[in-house]
């Protein structure tokens, strides 16, 4: 074997024993990483679960098993903005300033929109939100039986609030309602949203953020002007805005709104709900 040879075979095996310490490295790091349950980027920030169950009295609850997140296997194949939600917030709350015109021709429901502070929400863009929804035609107002208007100061009918899971716990567990730090409540004249359903909508309205907002406004100020829970009236129908559409649409199709093109979308009466 010629010197020339040699020195290659010894390069060679440098090199090689390079590679193998370079990849014993890497899978010591993923290792560590893995133990640590992942990134850095990952750490300290707090996620709420995407699924809710809304009980008789406007509470909601967490679902009999746990839920799964958005575009899992099981999870109704929803794509919802992957998003991370406050958990904590300060527990004081921020009023949505201005008001809006009287909508609707019937009794007048006056409402202020309230935002907890340390929740990364906006007051005005939430309140700007939950005012379409109540003025939409398709909305409460359709059949000339309420009206609404928003104020920002002064005496109301009810308070929409958005609020931190926690301290949807705190308010809505005050009144005897079990959230689980995963859900919203109506209590009394409080419409307390959770931020997490107000971001992650839940897995079965497939990434549709938007009708999963509108039913959720609709659906806990239904119950304050004291509408019950409906179930779904037959598959491939739209689901009542008062069925319990967090619990899964059984078949019906997902709707936010309890009047389409006049008609007001019901469903049986759920027993003893």
């Amino acid at each position: 074997m010629t010197a020339r040879r040699r020195a290659r075979q010894r390069a060679m095996r440098r090199r090689r024993a390079a590679v193998l310490a370079l990849l014993a490295v890497t899978v010591a790091l993923v290792g560590v990483d893995f133990l640590r349950g992942g990134t850095s980027a990952d750490q300290g920030t707090e996620v709420t679960p995407v699924h809710s169950i809304i009980t008789a009295d406007g509470a909601e609850l967490a679902p009999p098993q746990a839920a799964l997140p958005p575009n899992q296997p099981g999870s109704g194949g929803a794509k919802t903005p992957v998003k991370n939600v406050v958990k904590h917030g300060s527990g004081s709350f921020t009023i949505a300033p201005g008001r809006t015109p009287v909508v609707g021709t019937g009794q007048l429901m006056t409402y202020r929109v309230e935002v907890e502070n340390g929740s990364g929400e906006d007051p005005a863009g939430f309140a700007a939100q939950v005012d379409g929804t109540l003025a939409d035609p398709r909305s409460w107002t359709a059949k000339g039986q309420w009206a609404f208007r928003r104020v920002s100061s002064g005496s109301v009918n009810f308070v929409v609030r958005l609020a931190s899971p926690d301290t949807v716990d705190r308010i809505c567990g005050a009144a005897g309602l079990d959230t689980g730090g995963f859900t919203s409540c109506r209590t009394g004249q409080y419409v307390v949203l959770n931020v997490a359903r107000w971001e992650l909508a839940v897995p079965d309205f497939a990434g549709d953020l938007d009708t999963y907002r509108h039913y959720v406004v609709n659906h806990e100020v239904g119950h304050r002007l004291k509408h019950g829970h409906e179930a779904c009236p037959g598959a491939g129908q739209l689901a009542p805005v008062m069925m319990q559409q967090t619990y899964g649409l059984k078949g019906c199709v997902a709707n936010g709104w309890p009047f389409v093109d006049g008609k007001y979308i019901s469903g049986p009466p759920t027993v003893g709900q």
